[in-house]
């Protein structure tokens, strides 16, 4: 199997909805980006893989289209919020087993305000299951947000089971607007303290509403290649995915009465094992993280999902700040989902631009001191969730 580098990343400053930046203004500045990060032309490109969750059938084409019509296959993927890392999954996919040398992974958002719903009523909903069982645990609400109950549930459980305290999900939105303070392309970048936070409208659960992440849109691509290819071209080759794995919901997610576990923990727990396996390295190894914090509640969970806390101590990882710098592990430092933005297609390889970045020593004002080793973690509830290791060489 091929080596696979990571050689060239792009992302646009994220945005609010109102600011109205058509999709595929986006698209085309995150893809010319990263086309000249990596010092080639799109002419190398093999293999396309855009994602998007809002746009209708073939945007990817209506993006690519601008920057060369090659004739090369493009695939769309959909998969909820971990749609980006989907694509990076496929590119990484292609030119490790030798079916291509050189791939492209887009992803993109144009969001419209408001919470999250549903498009298409006039047929089943894909989430319904989920709902059905956080109900037979949890009463849902008439009134909160669809995804906030989800998550805000997985948080109640958590504060059921190990006693952790409301304030403690908060803190999480404080150290998210500090880290997104030194970050250009973030939405908010002003500082909250834990009582804006706390006092702000309550959602479900623990909630509150600066402990979600907002509508945004954005663009971010990734471009991927072999050890061969890199040496042909002379391009300088600095990080490189070592252990990538994308997992589904197990019957657990529908049986086993855990809102923690509807809401993803256990495929991120599985994904993460088998990474760990696959790169050789533990969780105590990881010197930065950018994992999928849409919710505070779930970035409390995936502390303890991705093993760098064990199952139980995350309000002592918070408490003690080893989820910032001079911790054990920075986390979010683009200031996460939170506080940089969730343009749901664009998250996963935005994820991934920001940990070349500190991977490569580039990140600036951010940047974590010595940092060799990066874990993601990008999920999907409907369901997936990809965990992706990357290293320098």
């Amino acid at each position: 199997m091929e080596h696979v580098n990571v050689i060239g990343v792009g992302m646009t400053k994220f945005t609010t909805p109102k600011a109205g930046i058509p999709y595929n203004f986006m698209g085309l500045e995150a893809v010319r980006d990263a086309l000249k990060d990596s010092g080639i032309d799109y002419s190398l490109i093999q293999h396309a893989y855009t994602g998007w969750v809002y746009a209708d059938s073939c945007a990817g084409e209506k993006i690519l289209y601008d920057v060369g019509m090659t004739g090369i296959p493009i695939f769309n993927v959909n998969n909820n919020c971990s749609t980006g890392s989907n694509a990076l999954f496929l590119a990484r996919q292609a030119v490790q087993f030798g079916i291509v040398d050189c791939a492209l992974a887009l992803g993109f958002e144009q969001m419209t305000p408001g919470a999250l719903g549903m498009t298409f009523t006039d047929r089943p909903a894909p989430m319904e299951n989920y709902f059905v069982k956080l109900n037979e645990v949890y009463p849902l609400s008439a009134t909160a947000p669809p995804a906030a109950q989800l998550f805000g549930g997985a948080g109640m459980e958590h504060m059921d089971k190990y006693g952790t305290k409301p304030e403690t999900f908060g803190k999480i939105a404080v150290k998210a607007r500090k880290h997104a303070e030194h970050n250009e392309r973030a939405v908010f970048r002003n500082l909250l303290t834990l009582e804006e936070v706390m006092e702000s409208p309550h959602q479900y659960g623990p909630l509150t509403r600066y402990q979600c992440c907002p509508p945004t849109c954005g663009a971010a691509a990734a471009i991927v290649c072999s050890d061969a290819f890199a040496a042909k071209h002379n391009i300088k080759t600095s990080v490189y995915i070592a252990g990538q794995s994308m997992k589904s919901d197990y019957a657990s997610s529908f049986n086993a009465k855990s809102p923690m576990i509807i809401a993803g923990y256990e495929m991120t727990a599985k994904a993460a094992k088998e990474v760990y396996e696959m790169s050789g390295v533990g969780p105590d190894d990881v010197d930065v993280v950018e994992l999928h914090d849409c919710f505070t509640a779930n970035e409390l969970i995936t502390y303890e999902g991705l093993g760098l806390t064990p199952e139980g101590t995350a309000e002592q990882f918070i408490n003690d700040g080893q989820n910032t710098y001079g911790g054990k592990v920075v986390t979010n430092p683009s200031g996460g989902l939170l506080s940089k933005g969730h343009p749901l297609g664009a998250t996963g390889l935005a994820q991934c631009a920001e940990l070349v970045w500190q991977l490569r020593g580039t990140a600036g004002v951010r940047q974590v001191e010595g940092a060799r080793i990066g874990l993601q973690h990008n999920i999907g509830l409907g369901g997936a969730a990809v965990v992706t290791l990357y290293r320098t060489h």
